[in-house]
């Protein structure tokens, strides 16, 4: 395997095309995140936004055809789930899953070793998540509860931005982590990654929305529109205004 390049982007998508059940999604999708950069990817319902997010993180229920993935110079495309995030890479899910049973904190010890490939004791992963439980403002009994088990959306997503706090990736792809929340929970969720990145200021991140709201909280440094599995336009928050203004008609074929 080759060795990471350390003056290589962070993450280079090069020509991506993927399908599942037979039917192509990504058609040729690029895309180059530089260390520290916050990327937005937009698009309509079933332009291949979350495959595209899933793909990038090894889902195995897609397959890539044709193109790469480059994270730090190193191709990662046919590597696991497992080993993407042992080496840095995180998938915020748009729909995290319900585990009665499995406590939180036990969770997180196992994906924090697993993550450094050692062995991390009870009382670090506690005093870790009562660190982050303050400065996400989260009440400490969360530590206490079972994975996602009787969360509201809310909840579910701030848990996320809590497991990408211990979890410490050196990329972050959040799968539209803004759907079904209200303003309060919203504005939550963008202020836990803003200190998540000021704690980590090489972390890259790349949000998938299909709204411009989340922008409004957390300014990006490029915004991509994402339309029937193609990158069709890239630019900075004017871009942004224009799809909320606009819509993505402009767009399709």
């Amino acid at each position: 395997m080759a060795q990471p390049n350390n003056t290589a982007p962070l993450l280079v998508v090069e020509d991506l095309h993927a399908s599942t059940e037979g039917k192509e999604i990504l058609k040729g999708v690029n895309l180059t995140v530089g260390i520290g950069e916050l990327h937005a990817i937009m698009g309509p319902n079933g332009s291949g936004k979350s495959t595209f997010a899933n793909v990038l993180l090894g889902n195995p229920s897609y397959l890539v055809t044709s193109g790469r993935i480059l994270f730090k110079g190193e191709d990662v495309t046919a590597l696991s789930p497992n080993e993407r995030a042992a080496l840095g890479m995180f998938l915020a899910f748009q729909y995290p899953e319900e585990i009665p049973g499995v406590p939180l904190s036990q969770f997180l010890r196992q994906a924090v070793a697993a993550r450094r490939q050692t062995d991390v004791s009870v009382l670090e992963i506690r005093m870790q998540m009562r660190e982050w439980l303050k400065r996400l403002g989260m009440d400490e009994s969360f530590a206490e509860r079972h994975l996602n088990d009787g969360f509201s959306g809310g909840e579910k997503k701030r848990n996320e931005i809590l497991q990408m706090a211990l979890l410490q990736p050196e990329i972050a792809i959040l799968d539209e982590t803004d759907s079904g929340l209200d303003i309060d929970g919203l504005r939550a969720v963008a202020r836990g990654v803003e200190e998540v990145r000021s704690s980590r200021p090489d972390l890259g991140v790349v949000i998938v929305t299909h709204y411009r709201r989340i922008l409004d909280e957390l300014r990006p440094d490029q915004v991509h529109v994402l339309v029937d599995g193609r990158i069709v336009a890239s630019g900075g928050d004017e871009l942004a205004s224009k799809l909320e203004t606009e819509g993505y008609e402009s767009w399709r074929h």
